[in-house]
């Protein structure tokens, strides 16, 4: 068995198009840091991400 990387994610707010640098595997809600929309949400493992992904950060 493999494990799934944690990594940081730089992603694109897509109401307001701030980029923001957000963890993987989140283990709470991530808003945006200028508008407030969710951005990703934690599901026991690998967030749900609402926003578009720009790049994977390692």
């Amino acid at each position: 068995m493999t494990k799934d990387k944690s990594n940081f994610l730089r992603v694109k707010c897509a109401k307001c198009n701030n980029e923001q640098s957000i963890f993987s595997r989140p283990s709470t809600v991530v808003k945006c840091l200028v508008c407030g929309e969710t951005l990703a949400e934690p599901t026991g493992g690998r967030g749900k991400v609402n926003a578009q992904i720009l790049e994977t950060l390692k």
